[in-house]
């Protein structure tokens, strides 16, 4: 199991939007942040409008913050409430 540093932005970031999209259903972050705490969540729902097609949200991720997803995907999930 690797350990990352969740206090670190954009880690924090985007588990700090999954939370608020969990919790209330909206978050006025970026479209970024919105798209990579929607493949956290694995609520596709939570996309952009501009975004019906998962493959297109994902690839407008920069490769730094698809590894974020991943990374809280593997080992930060306890994080997400």
């Amino acid at each position: 199991m690797k350990k990352y540093n969740y206090q670190t932005w954009p880690l924090n970031k985007i588990i700090e939007v999954a939370n608020e999209l969990n919790q209330t259903g909206g978050s006025c972050a970026s479209t970024g942040e919105r798209i990579a705490a929607a493949f956290v969540l694995n609520r596709m729902e939570y996309l952009p409008d501009m975004y019906s097609d998962v493959i297109e949200a994902w690839e407008r991720l920069e490769e730094e913050w698809q590894v974020c997803v991943k990374a809280i995907k593997e080992d930060g999930m306890h994080l997400i409430r």
